[in-house]
């Protein structure tokens, strides 16, 4: 099973930039959005009912195109969540959850803390409220996985710059403390369970200074799951070559049936 997240900075404006011929080579099973950035009824029928997917959609209640994610599955559902149902955090429209009769997918634009004192402490409780869910559905018998962007930094290897930015929102040590903590819970990185040394490999970049083209970024979207799929991670890919937003896609492949939940 082949997923593929990507925060698309926009879908209208993907859509301009050639999103629908990608996403018609690709033919992941799964494709996850974030900051997708327009309501249901803004996005094309064309693109809004992909050929041979089911979508699913999230808008933000409180601010027209803001936040927003998406899902495309050729997979049926048992169930959609659109949250946690938390209202402070359902209502700014940043997760979409499939439930699967022994997994549940994420896919979250998880908060940016950099605005203010007030948003980063919002981040960190989203986090906090993320984390139960997750371990929610792992005390129900399901496995987790979860993509998107994690609008932070874990490791040192994970940024261009980690000197400078020790004191920017991404890479605070409080954010990085709760992927510690998250890890610490039974989550793992895929794409570092196959990579663990890869450097100079990012998701993000800054629109100044040519930081793209001189490849000065962050590694901020991730497809992490849970320990008892660790196994099960064949392949986990970030694709920078793509580059109709300033972040680019990542994929995961995955091994199914997925083993049963030990307790």
């Amino acid at each position: 099973m082949i997923i593929y997240s990507w925060n698309v900075n926009g879908i209208r404006s993907a859509i301009q930039k050639g999103f629908a011929e990608w996403f018609e080579k690709m033919d992941p099973d799964i494709l996850c959005l974030q900051e997708v950035r327009a309501e249901e009824e803004q996005i094309p029928e064309e693109i809004r009912n992909f050929p041979g997917y089911n979508s699913f959609w999230t808008a933000c209640q409180k601010k027209k195109g803001y936040s927003g994610v998406g899902i495309y599955s050729k997979i049926q559902p048992e169930a959609v969540n659109q949250g946690f149902g938390i209202k402070e955090f359902d209502e700014e429209g940043r997760v979409s959850q499939l439930v699967f009769p022994d997994w549940v997918l994420n896919s979250i634009y998880f908060p940016n803390g950099s605005q203010s004192n007030e948003r980063l402490d919002y981040k960190l409780r989203f986090y906090d409220a993320f984390l139960e869910n997750s371990l929610m559905w792992l005390s129900q018998g399901k496995h987790v996985v979860t993509v998107g962007d994690y609008n932070t930094c874990h490791k040192e290897i994970d940024i261009a710059r980690p000197q400078e930015n020790e004191k920017n929102s991404g890479f605070l040590p409080i954010e990085r403390a709760w992927m510690d903590k998250y890890a610490e819970n039974g989550f793992v990185d895929s794409f570092r369970v196959l990579h663990p040394t890869q450097k100079d490999t990012y998701t993000w970049w800054s629109n100044r200074g040519n930081a793209r083209g001189n490849n000065v970024g962050w590694r901020i979207d991730y497809a992490f799951v849970d320990e008892g799929l660790k196994d099960c991670i064949t392949n986990a890919s970030v694709h920078p070559e793509v580059m109709m937003s300033d972040h680019c896609p990542i994929s995961i492949e995955l091994e199914v049936p997925f083993p049963p939940i030990v307790r």
